[in-house]
């Protein structure tokens, strides 16, 4: 199977529908792809349902999304920098499914391991609990939570060999490897692809066999959330 598509638009062709539950890799803008987003924004699909650790920043990520009202719920563990995320929750015109970070991060490991529910202790006690069925384990009270299965997961990765075997760089790991084993279709951006057998075993994250298509975007923007810098200290003169 050839995986290698020539643009992000190709890639999503015949993919992504309308009300489809979508996983989004990323971490605030770490990590997101950023290509396959914009495509996605282009492609018009609307009501769909994300799970992504957040939303990106208003002009961003996932946050062009919400501004085209594209999205109709969020799966998410953190509303924090995008004032147009919190402002259509807050007005009704957005379901939000906050979700405990750690258990964001096992629904969608739990959903790539063939595992439907799983029990923890986080958000015993809490409205994360409401409705939910508690159990007992040696004396301890646990919360039951449903594993999540996307329709299709959007991942970002540094490099792919030819038959989707991926390497993450550094932090940009985060909630893609997990995402990417989740999804049913899972649909990866790359900066860099390379013939199979030039990625050390070792060297590889995640095998290709959870990965449909790949486009690379060699040259991403990469924009810094919150930019943050440290004036250097006058020298004096003479010094």
């Amino acid at each position: 199977m050839k995986k290698l598509f020539p643009s992000a638009a190709e890639a999503l062709k015949g993919v992504v529908k309308d009300g489809q539950l979508m996983a989004v890799g990323g971490f605030g803008l770490c990590g997101i792809p950023e290509a396959l987003i914009e495509a996605l924004r282009d492609s018009q699909v609307k009501n769909l349902t994300v799970i992504s650790n957040n939303a990106g920043v208003d002009d961003f990520g996932l946050g062009k999304l919400l501004q085209t009202r594209q999205i109709k719920k969020m799966i998410s563990s953190y509303v924090g920098e995008n004032k147009e995320f919190e402002r259509q929750y807050l007005a009704g015109e957005l379901e939000l499914d906050f979700t405990p970070q750690g258990t964001l991060a096992e629904k969608l490991r739990a959903g790539g391991a063939g595992i439907p529910a799983f029990f923890t202790k986080t958000g015993v006690g809490t409205q994360v609990a409401d409705g939910k069925e508690l159990r007992e384990f040696d004396g301890e009270t646990y919360v039951m939570e449903r594993s999540l299965v996307p329709d299709v997961s959007l991942v970002k990765a540094h490099t792919a060999d030819k038959s989707g075997n991926l390497r993450f760089n550094l932090t940009a790991r985060n909630f893609n490897p997990a995402a990417a084993m989740a999804g049913k279709i899972c649909i990866v951006e790359v900066e860099k692809v390379v013939e199979i057998g030039e990625l050390a075993p070792d060297d590889i994250h995640l095998p290709g066999i959870y990965v449909h298509r790949i486009v690379l975007n060699a040259n991403p923007e990469k924009r810094i959330e919150k930019r943050t810098l440290t004036e250097k200290p006058a020298v004096k003169a003479g010094a």
